[in-house]
């Protein structure tokens, strides 16, 4: 180990639009909400992450509550800034007394341009990167799920994050063609809301709205292991006094039909896109689904029935993007599709 080494911080970071994660040395040490709450008066940070989350939808006039990523990409450059600086903070084990270089892989969606990417780069930079390394969320999920990107065999990626649904197909180290769609878990929650508004006259918030995806969310209106009715709390809009009612898996499934409905159509376009001798790869592995989105309910099922293709779910869908970013980390010498410039 050299010098530069010892005094140099690895970092891998799948900076999302719901989640953002962080892996130093070889684990998950910061996993929290991409959210950070501001003083109004001054534009000090207040909270950041699960704190400034749990104070979302809830704040006085001096405080508001910010999510500094939209659609996959920076919407607010300050805000953003202030939350990598902070996630870096929560890393365990970070050395005050001494300030080390900080090497970081930061993952992207891949249809992010130029200028995105370089808001992307410079809020790293000014949170203290020395070194900024940025790779596609779809080549970060497949290795994350344990594909050898490198081989020449075709691999279908479908991540589902909290902004954009990227679908991709790689092989031989690179993306081959790749759609990216902004329909995503984010989306999912603005249709539940919509559905308990316009079919229940109630009015519930976006956390709620979020309970309510992880609670009941599914893709199929028939499952073989349904969860339990759910009992959703917001405002009755004809009398203006809070309500209960309970909704069940199959209301939501209804509710977020159109919205899957244009991710089935985005895989079918990419499908299409695909080379003649990759769609016979595909035909043998499959597609493979990683990101939060992949954890609802009956989805596999559902693309397996429109795409008539095996559909295998990552084992650890929410953190496969941060875990290949981790491993490509390791190997920056190694796969040339890392970004530096």
């Amino acid at each position: 180990m050299g010098l530069f080494d010892f005094f140099t911080q690895e970092i891998a970071m799948d900076l999302g639009t719901a989640n953002t994660i962080i892996y130093y040395q070889d684990k998950v040490v910061v996993d929290e909400p991409s959210i950070v709450a501001k003083d109004r008066m001054t534009g000090n940070v207040v909270a950041i992450g699960r704190l400034a989350q749990q104070m979302h939808g809830k704040t006085h006039k001096n405080i508001e509550t910010i999510r500094p990523l939209k659609d996959g990409v920076i919407a607010d450059f300050e805000s953003a800034e202030q939350m990598i600086k902070g996630m870096i903070k929560l890393i365990s084990g970070r050395k005050s007394w001494f300030n080390p270089s900080l090497r970081m892989v930061i993952c992207i969606p891949s249809g992010i341009t130029d200028v995105e990417k370089r808001a992307v780069k410079d809020s790293a930079e000014h949170a203290g990167g020395k070194e900024v390394y940025l790779i596609h969320e779809p080549m970060a999920a497949a290795i994350g799920i344990g594909i050898d990107v490198e081989e020449p065999m075709g691999n279908m990626i479908v991540d589902i994050g909290g902004g954009t649904s990227e679908i991709a197909v790689i092989a031989l180290g690179g993306i081959v063609t790749d759609t990216n769609i902004r329909v995503a878990g984010d989306e999912f929650t603005h249709d539940i809301e919509e559905y308990m508004r316009r079919q229940h006259n109630i009015l519930i918030g976006e956390r709620t709205a979020e309970q309510i995806k992880i609670a009941v969310g599914s893709a199929l209106t028939e499952l073989v292991n349904p969860p339990e009715d759910y009992a959703v709390h917001g405002r009755d809009l004809m009398t203006g006094i809070p309500k209960e009612i309970v909704v069940t898996y199959s209301e939501i499934a209804g509710a977020l039909d159109k919205s899957i409905s244009k991710i089935e159509e985005s895989i079918h376009s990419a499908l299409e896109n695909t080379p003649p001798e990759l769609s016979a790869d595909i035909f043998k592995t499959g597609i493979y689904l990683a990101g939060g989105g992949a954890q609802l309910r009956g989805l596999d099922k559902r693309i397996s029935l429109k795409t008539k293709l095996p559909v295998h779910v990552a084992d650890d869908p929410l953190h496969a993007v941060a875990k290949g970013t981790a491993i490509a980390l390791k190997n920056i010498d190694r796969f040339p599709f890392l970004m530096r410039n």
